[in-house]
């Protein structure tokens, strides 16, 4: 391991050991944070940390729309089985968006080709299938996944196994993307391409992972759509922004999130994304008085600020939900016009579309599940498997408006 290496796991592990990270475990957030500060790799200059120009002419063109969507479902028709389409209400222009109830996520796997070369047959097979739904990030294994997922479109594009406009795309920003291609000093590096560079300043870069500033967000989103290769993305998300609540003041963080708002919507006038929103583990599912609590009602107030009417971008949350943790469709936590909803509920007053992540609580429901919560899914056969009655439970339950983002499995089965 090289010394700059070395530099930067400690950093992230002690992050990892201090009182705000324990802070936030004991509030419920998942593995995959501790997984930032094990696995945690350098960035290349030239694809994270500096202003990164338009580059919208060596991209794909297009987005996902209603008539390319709808054409998509179409085409694979009963082979998917019924009610496995759902709509996704963007509105505007794009109209309702047919997208698939399960989609795949790319966060998990090492950092190497032979799992690129996995995502990209598992992408492809489900496109095939009938998943026209993707989930990735610009952190998850150090940019493999978002380039692999670029890959995969370029590719079935390429062989005719899609068109732009049938899919939807989806990735996060708001934690620093290491690049897995070159090793430099981790401080040095980060002063100069980042701090020197005027995207955020050291206090602004919280926990040693992740920050708001409007201009760091915004490298990230044109990273994001050089890693695709895509000139649109269809959905972009803040990444669990409530991490900063438990180290920096509220109001400074809901003012950065205010003016992230203002950038999104102009990156949408301007056809670098269709819609966005947040992504988030425990803020929009825990009560008001935890420090990691957003209100959703909040954030689309923000939107109706940043577009100057209703007419606003913010379209989407990522919540998790599965058999085992099922806060955001019984707990009351959220307000909407003084009335105390469940996330779910409180979303569909809202007209947000919700995605969920961890429908297999992270693997753990792939395990085995209670004999009673098998017996609910009949229709699955007699053979049905914990996985699928999971995935199921996720997919049928009322109040979601589109796709359970499941994490990518080794394989795509028909």
């Amino acid at each position: 391991m090289s010394m700059a290496r070395a530099l930067l796991l400690r950093a992230h592990r002690s992050f990892c050991s201090s009182a705000a990270f324990q802070s936030s475990q004991d509030n419920g957030y998942p593995l995959f944070l501790r997984g930032l500060c094990s696995a945690a790799t350098p960035a290349a200059e030239s694809d994270a940390a500096q202003p990164v120009p338009d580059i919208a002419a060596n991209l794909i063109a297009g987005h996902a729309d209603s008539s390319g969507t709808a054409q998509y479902a179409q085409r694979i028709g009963s082979a998917a089985g019924p009610g496995h389409f759902r709509q996704l209400r963007a509105g505007g222009q794009l109209g309702d968006l047919v997208v698939s109830s399960l989609g795949i996520g790319t966060f998990g796997g090492s950092e190497t080709e032979e799992v690129d070369i996995d995502y990209i047959k598992t992408i492809t097979r489900g496109f095939n299938l009938g998943i026209n739904f993707i989930d990735t990030a610009s952190n998850y294994r150090s940019m493999h996944s978002e380039r692999a997922v670029g890959r995969s479109i370029a590719k079935a594009i390429d062989q005719g196994i899609i068109k732009r406009n049938e899919i939807v795309v989806c990735t996060k920003g708001g934690f620093l993307s290491f690049d897995y291609r070159e090793s430099v000093d981790p401080r040095t590096y980060i002063e100069d391409k980042y701090v020197k560079a005027g995207l955020f300043q050291w206090e602004e870069f919280v926990g040693g992972v992740h920050c708001l500033s409007t201009p760091f967000v915004m490298n990230q989103l044109e990273t994001s759509r050089r890693n695709l290769g895509l000139q649109t993305i269809d959905i972009y998300l803040i990444h669990n922004p409530e991490i900063e609540l438990g180290i920096v003041a509220r109001q400074t963080v809901l003012s950065r999130l205010r003016n992230l708002f203002a950038a999104l919507e102009q990156a949408a006038k301007d056809g670098k994304i269709s819609m966005y929103g947040v992504s988030t583990w425990n803020a929009f599912r825990v009560t008001s008085g935890s420090k990691n609590f957003i209100s959703c009602e909040e954030m689309v107030n923000f939107a109706k600020e940043a577009a100057g009417s209703d007419n606003h971008h913010f379209k989407a949350i990522m919540v998790p939900f599965n058999l085992a943790l099922q806060d955001v469709a019984n707990n009351p936590v959220q307000n909407i016009k003084g009335r105390r909803l469940p996330l779910l509920h409180a979303a569909a007053h809202l007209n947000l579309n919700v995605l969920i992540s961890s429908p297999l609580f992270q693997g753990g429901l792939v395990k085995g599940i209670a004999p009673e919560a098998r017996e609910k899914f009949p229709e699955l056969g007699d053979s049905r498997t914990p996985a699928q009655c999971a995935l199921q439970f996720t997919r049928t339950t009322p109040g979601k408006r589109n796709a359970a983002i499941i994490k990518c499995p080794a394989n795509v089965r028909g």
